[in-house]
């Protein structure tokens, strides 16, 4: 069952598969793409995750896996 500790994992691998930057809707649409069914059985992560999945964004720029938004609020996450 996945948990929201594979979103960041996730996010990574869905950057990789789109080119290294995406909206969040590319980033989401890739993420759902490669990771359904995994979502689909993960209980009330299957709710929640599009919401998680910012905050799991989030880590990765505080970990500086992902370039700092720097108050660009496009939406727009790029791999570092």
């Amino acid at each position: 069952m996945a948990t929201k500790a594979d979103l960041e994992e996730w996010v990574v691998e869905a950057l990789t598969n789109v080119g290294g930057s995406g909206s969040v809707v590319t980033v989401s649409k890739k993420l759902w793409e490669l990771h359904a069914h995994e979502l689909d059985v993960s209980g009330d992560l299957f709710f929640t995750w599009q919401y998680d999945v910012r905050w799991a964004a989030q880590k990765l720029r505080d970990r500086g896996v992902l370039v700092s938004l720097k108050g660009d609020r496009r939406g727009v996450w790029t791999l570092a």
